[in-house]
């Protein structure tokens, strides 16, 4: 099929995954009414057009973080996204490198940080969960450190797994033993295409970071059951200092909704925050990232690095965002669903055409630069 937009993305996504796979990308939690806020907030904030203001020399470069980007746009963490195609976190961060633009590497990707070391040729960025075993968190940003990532992205809004009613239909979880296995299998079966390109191909089918503490169980209940038993509900701002004390770059704290928790991220010395809602995938019926946005853009914006992800679907939500006050935008499912459609070059494409659309958006709202958008090209009510 003709992928021109993300929406393409995801239905060649959908006829390539097994359905298990897909529906772990695509769904939320609960009902997902923040899943769905997260894309219509953002599309119905209108842009302002403006003519006649000599747009023949646009920039879409910035600088997040001592890296010079080709446009204001990072690859977002997403678990297991590496299993969209074979080795598919590698296939991403060459694509990313090309595009000029940082990949961010999930705690519980398919591939590991040393894989991932090995097909990059820049410095990528690393997420991390905070788990129960401190010293397996000591030992993944040791490997980071040595990896020379350029920023760390801690995620702290998935103290516990939140509820996917989507993966329980689909077999994904709550299907352990054989029963569930059979069941997968017979949708593996009907994506031929997968089951030799990742399946057959792309061994091995684990989970690189997490793999040693796995020891030898591979299986999705395996991953399941661990996620349940480790993430730390304990986790408290206290442990920034450990995190500190252990990593020395750019640290950015992806998860926050809230303005009071954005001051407390900038007083303890964040150097970034993600304002995020984890795609809808934890607590339902959240605010959406585009209303979150500005109150925190204007609490914190000046005292660090404001990023947010969210519903993001073409390069005028990436545009949206920025003029909401994010100096950078995040992108999840819409990576991973190019992954599934057509690896690496699916990822380049779908970079060009994100692109592309902000460079139409900055053309037409009269903007040249990035640091030039801001709210006054949204045509928003008071």
């Amino acid at each position: 099929m003709i992928t021109a937009s993300v929406a393409d993305f995801r239905e060649a996504a959908r006829r390539r995954l097994p359905h298990f796979l897909f529906e772990y990308i695509d769904g939320g939690s609960y009902a997902e009414a923040t899943l769905r806020r997260n894309i219509s907030d953002l599309a119905e904030i209108a842009l302002r057009q403006r003519v006649l203001r000599d747009v023949s020399q646009l920039d879409m470069s910035t600088e997040l973080f001592g890296q010079r980007l080709a446009m204001p746009v990072a690859l977002a963490p997403i678990g297991l996204a590496g299993l969209n195609a074979r080795r598919g976190e590698c296939q991403a961060v060459r694509a990313a490198e090309r595009a000029g633009v940082p990949f961010t590497l999930s705690t519980v990707g398919a591939c590991s940080l040393s894989e991932v070391t090995r097909a990059a040729s820049r410095p990528f960025w690393f997420q991390l969960y905070m788990v129960r075993d401190r010293g397996f968190v000591r030992d993944l940003l040791a490997q980071a450190a040595a990896a020379n990532c350029a920023a760390l992205v801690f995620t702290v809004d998935m103290p516990v797994p939140g509820a996917r009613y989507r993966d329980y239909h689909s077999r994904l979880a709550g299907s352990p033993g054989l029963g569930g296995q059979v069941r997968r299998v017979a949708q593996v079966l009907r994506r031929p295409g997968w089951a030799w390109d990742v399946a057959l191909n792309g061994r091995p089918m684990t989970l690189g970071n997490v793999a040693p503490v796995l020891k030898g169980k591979s299986g999705v209940e395996d991953f399941f059951a661990w996620m349940r038993d480790n993430f730390d509900p304990s986790i408290h701002w206290r442990d920034l200092d450990f995190i500190r004390a252990e990593w020395k770059g750019p640290l950015i704290i992806k998860g926050i909704l809230d303005p009071e928790d954005a001051k407390q991220a900038a007083e303890l010395g964040a150097d970034g925050i993600v304002v995020s809602n984890h795609g809808g995938r934890q607590l339902d019926g959240v605010l959406s990232s585009a209303r979150a946005l500005p109150p925190i853009a204007d609490a914190v914006g000046d005292r660090l690095t404001v990023l947010a992800d969210g519903g993001v679907r073409s390069g005028l939500d990436v545009a949206r965002l920025i003029a909401l006050g994010a100096k950078g935008v995040l992108l999840g499912r819409a990576w991973a669903w190019a992954l599934a459609a057509g690896g690496e070059a699916g990822v380049t494409r779908m970079l060009d055409i994100i692109a592309a659309e902000l460079r139409i958006a900055m053309a037409l709202t009269g903007t040249t630069r990035v640091d030039e958008i801001d709210r006054s090209i949204l045509a928003m009510k008071d």
